[in-house]
């Protein structure tokens, strides 16, 4: 009696190991799958982030070619508008943008000048206005207007040579 007791209840627990198995697998198998959706889905979260770069990117340069083309439209306009025009006109013509960056430039010569006679007059050591009146931004601006005047030019004079 004893080994039917013993069989029955081996069997009983055998029986609930082998009927609970495939819950067991169903759930590790979840488990797996969720993780693999969850992984597939940070993958084509980082996709769509370097797609929405790469996008961003390339209105930034069909923003700068347009940019560019429309300058070039102005300079092609302006040198028809000059050959169209009277001698004195063109030279008018000319002479803006450089009588605008003189202009510009001596007005920053000027208030540059006279910040640093008013801080030598009230006593300031001379070399030390002169590096706390020298920043960054005045070394931009300086580079800014030469690389226009010397660099810009420059390229163009090859561009058109090349054209």
């Amino acid at each position: 009696m004893l080994d039917l007791l013993g069989g029955g209840l081996l069997g009983s627990i055998f029986g609930g190991i082998f009927r609970l198995a495939p819950e067991v697998l169903k759930w590790v198998d979840r488990k797996d799958e969720r993780s693999h959706e969850l992984k597939m889905f940070q993958l084509q979260t980082d996709l769509e982030k370097v797609k929405g770069s790469i996008a961003l990117e390339n209105k930034y340069v069909e923003h700068s070619t347009a940019q560019l083309q429309a300058i070039q439209e102005a300079f092609k306009e302006q040198a028809s508008t000059a050959k169209d025009s009277y001698r004195w006109v063109a030279a008018i013509s000319a002479l803006v943008r450089p009588g605008v960056t003189y202009t510009l430039f001596g007005l920053y010569i000027g208030i540059k000048t006279s910040s640093i006679a008013y801080a030598i007059q009230t006593g300031a050591p001379w070399d030390g206005v002169l590096k706390a009146n020298w920043t960054a931004d005045d070394f931009a601006m300086l580079n800014m207007i030469l690389t226009f005047w010397f660099v810009g030019r420059s390229i163009e004079k090859y561009e058109q040579r090349t054209t």
